[in-house]
């Protein structure tokens, strides 16, 4: 893995030196001293988890330390403040999810950064599909059956909420909408208590991510019902998504990428997204990530920019339509 890590680099050494010039000695340089990842949410969180995942590797290729520092608050605002006004050297990197970038935008109007503006993109990093799970004593087996039941009795069915604007609320409006129907939304300040209740039987369901839900589920505890990803999620490969199940609206997945600072020289961000994604096509880290719930999905600094753009578009219109804030 050492040696395919090196030809990676060397590859990325090469394109830099044929684009960019007189950049290239810098670049060859960097790093020199350890790079600071920022990762916007608490200690042993899912986000976290998987930073420090990939940060362990990501040292071994850059040939320096990659420390995580966190930065919690704000869905993740806090934490790109900081990053977007650190100095653009490749020594500050946001480790950051789908609410600080594609849906803080549009949920809050005094945001202070913009993350087209104030960011360049280093790579996309890895997935955590959001399920639908319920108790499972529930006479339901899919969401058409949840459908169903919720049409019986209106407003009878109990959704946790772990933050306005999260995807855990963002799913579950997304999919009353497509299916005509009315939950009732219960907020938590975060995802271990709504858990805590669905299994003392006092909360009916939740949109949750895999690595909160997957132990509950394996365990029997819980049932899936739907997959809000594009795709079925490798984790639990024998749960439909919404989409399969007639809910064409229905999508929408927690995502972990790597920002810089925006000026950052491309060929530092060449060099970056050469150790991420080398990290994260480790077989020892895919292993890691895959038994934490976590898919693997790297990407190259432009297609994660276009991913993004897409992402703020869609979410963006997605929270004016239906009004949502973050108050």
């Amino acid at each position: 893995m050492l040696k395919f890590a090196t030809t990676v680099l060397r590859i990325a050494s090469f394109l830099i030196a044929a684009t960019c010039g007189s950049g290239i000695g810098f670049a060859e340089d960097f790093p020199t001293r350890p790079v600071h990842m920022i990762v916007a949410f608490a200690p042993g969180g899912t986000a976290d988890f998987t930073a420090r995942i990939i940060a362990d590797k990501m040292q071994h290729f850059l040939g320096q330390p990659v420390v995580i520092e966190n930065k919690p608050g704000a869905n993740g605002a806090i934490g790109a403040e900081y990053v977007a006004k650190s100095d653009p050297d490749g020594y500050t990197l946001f480790f950051t999810t789908v609410g600080a970038v594609a849906i803080n935008p549009a949920l809050r109007s005094d945001l202070p950064y913009d993350p087209l503006k104030d960011f360049v993109a280093v790579g996309k990093a890895a997935v955590n599909s959001t399920i639908l799970v319920v108790n499972a004593d529930m006479k339901v087996n899919s969401a058409r059956e949840l459908v169903e039941l919720a049409k019986r009795k209106p407003n009878s069915i109990t959704i946790g909420i772990t933050g306005r604007g999260a995807i855990s609320d963002l799913g579950r409006q997304l999919f009353e909408d497509a299916a005509g129907i009315k939950l009732q939304g219960v907020p938590y300040r975060g995802a271990a208590p709504a858990l805590t209740d669905m299994l003392a039987g006092h909360l009916d369901g939740l949109f949750g991510d895999v690595p909160t839900i997957m132990a509950q589920v394996k365990a029997g505890k819980l049932k899936a019902l739907a997959a809000t990803s594009s795709e079925r999620s490798d984790i639990f490969p024998d749960v439909p998504t919404f989409v399969e199940q007639g809910f064409a609206d229905v999508v929408g997945d927690n995502w972990d990428a790597v920002l810089a600072p925006a000026g950052t020289p491309r060929p530092i961000i060449a060099k970056l997204n050469a150790a991420l994604v080398a990290a994260v096509n480790d077989p020892e880290v895919r292993t890691r990530l895959h038994n934490a719930g976590t898919t693997p999905a790297p990407s190259s600094p432009e297609e994660f920019d276009n991913y993004l753009r897409a992402e703020i578009a869609r979410w963006g219109k997605v929270i004016r339509d239906k009004g949502i804030t973050d108050e």
